[in-house]
């Protein structure tokens, strides 16, 4: 075979791997379902360390407390609204067996604590390295919201912006 044929038939198959690569990502991203946590659905269980260095196991909480799981990005402007109420409600709520864990989507913890001391949150806030919790629970848009009954049930999902009232309605809600 002469050098012309030969990179013709390396050149075709390195085509072809890359056609078929292509078609796989298309495939994978656009015909496959997505895991995606639904109300009535176990919340998938998880350990995160917040801010504070204290680990959360959402399986502790089970049978005790009811878990308002919240979603969020310091750039998210419905988020900087709304965690003023979920910190006054989380004061008033944290002793009646509702726990309150934000899940920042992954920024730099110098970020994420510089919002946290802007807004004066005393609740656990914890980072997402990596998406894991954001991708295991379907995530999307933020802020996302997951009310998580005593018995580890997703009894709710909200996606947007919450209203005291609402942050108020669903604390209650969840209370055990």
């Amino acid at each position: 075979m002469d050098k012309k044929k030969r990179r013709l038939v390396i050149r075709t198959i390195i085509l072809l791997l890359l056609a078929a690569a292509l078609v796989y990502t298309l495939y994978i991203n656009f015909f496959t379902s997505k895991e995606k946590v639904a109300v009535g659905d176990m919340a998938p269980d998880f350990v995160v360390t917040d801010l504070n260095g204290n680990e959360h196991h959402l399986s502790e909480y089970r049978g005790e407390k009811g878990v308002f799981l919240n979603f969020w990005g310091t750039w998210c402007e419905p988020c900087q609204r709304e965690f003023p109420y979920i910190d006054t409600y989380y004061q008033e709520y944290k002793d009646q067996g509702v726990e309150v864990i934000a899940i920042n989507v992954g920024e730099p913890k110098f970020s994420v604590n510089n919002f946290i001391k802007k807004y004066d949150l005393s609740f656990p806030v914890a980072i997402d390295k990596g998406n894991q919790l954001l991708n295991a629970y379907g995530i999307d848009p933020l802020p996302t919201t997951l009310l998580i009954d005593k018995n580890g049930e997703v009894v709710e999902i909200i996606t947007g912006e919450m209203t005291s009232k609402m942050v108020r309605d669903y604390m209650e809600q969840i209370k055990p």
